[in-house]
């Protein structure tokens, strides 16, 4: 009688194990499926100084998904394949002594801290666009990089007028997209400005990036690693024709954790800055993007 007793407890014992164990194995999927799904950090010093960075705000739509690619997309015609960020400078100036991820690291924190602050605050209030496009130019101090700001931005409102604007409802971004056409109206109207005036808007690339994803329906968190996976992605394209690697090692990099935490950390320095706080961090990077025009021969705009 015992026996069978104690058979019966140990078969209730072995179904309890079984339970937990499916209990841990669902857990475990769950908790995959959440790391794949938002801006999950690998290191524990970057999860407990970027909290507010990695909860996800619902699932990704299937519009802002197809978007979200589009944006990223190194086919997008913005024109950044002519401009370097100052790698071309760089390289002339430091040879042998050149170090392309101590170069990209300085880049990162450089356009993190001078710029990423525009995108944010253009995603959270679009409406302040014009604005902020304004204030971002006169924050800017070196032409060069000015100059291609601008011209990366106006390459990208071209894209909306042509080609996104027709794509996407309006719905509950219509000021956010109204604020799109009266910097289109505001831009041509700057070609008829008479010489020694200042321009009516100049439509730099941040703030322009940043409400146009919020109109496609990006959540902030995209937006910000998009806008910096962005600028990783042009660096190395750079770093190829530059002729500093080969294809199969720029994609080697671009892949590496060290880029992926790199960028996390950018954004989550740059998180709360307000715009009145942004500036250059590095100010070397001011000085080898605007020797750039001073070299003998380039083959990048900047």
């Amino acid at each position: 009688m015992s026996t069978g007793i104690d058979s019966s407890q140990s078969e209730s014992q072995s179904q309890a194990i079984r339970h937990e164990i499916d209990d841990l194995e669902r857990r475990l999927v769950d908790a995959k499926a959440r790391l794949n799904g938002g801006c999950a950090i690998a290191n524990e010093d970057a999860i407990s100084s970027v909290p507010k960075v990695l909860p996800s705000h619902g699932p990704l739509t299937t519009s802002s998904h197809h978007f979200l690619l589009l944006l990223s997309d190194s086919a997008l015609p913005l024109g950044s394949f002519a401009f370097s960020s100052g790698l071309e400078s760089y390289l002339a100036h430091t040879r042998p002594a050149s170090s392309f991820p101590a170069f990209l690291e300085f880049s990162l924190a450089s356009y993190a801290s001078t710029t990423l602050p525009f995108v944010l605050a253009t995603h959270r209030n679009p409406i302040d666009l014009v604005e902020l496009d304004d204030t971002l130019d006169a924050a800017i101090m070196c032409t060069v990089g000015r100059r291609a700001s601008v011209a990366q931005g106006r390459a990208l409102l071209s894209i909306w007028d042509r080609s996104f604007s027709t794509a996407v409802p309006v719905g509950d971004s219509a000021g956010a997209v109204e604020m799109l056409k009266e910097l289109s109206v505001l831009l041509r109207s700057t070609s008829s400005v008479v010489s020694g005036d200042l321009p009516t808007a100049s439509a730099h690339l941040g703030p322009l990036f940043g409400a146009i994803a919020c109109v496609l329906g990006m959540s902030l968190q995209q937006t910000a690693y998009v806008f910096m996976l962005s600028h990783v992605k042009s660096l190395l394209s750079a770093a190829v024709r530059a002729s500093v690697f080969g294809p199969y090692h720029a994609q080697k990099v671009l892949a590496s954790v060290e880029v992926q935490d790199g960028i996390r950390q950018a954004i989550a320095r740059e998180w709360d800055t307000k715009i009145e706080d942004a500036g250059q961090s590095v100010p070397v990077m001011d000085l080898w993007i605007g020797r750039h025009e001073m070299l003998y021969s380039r083959i990048f705009n900047s």
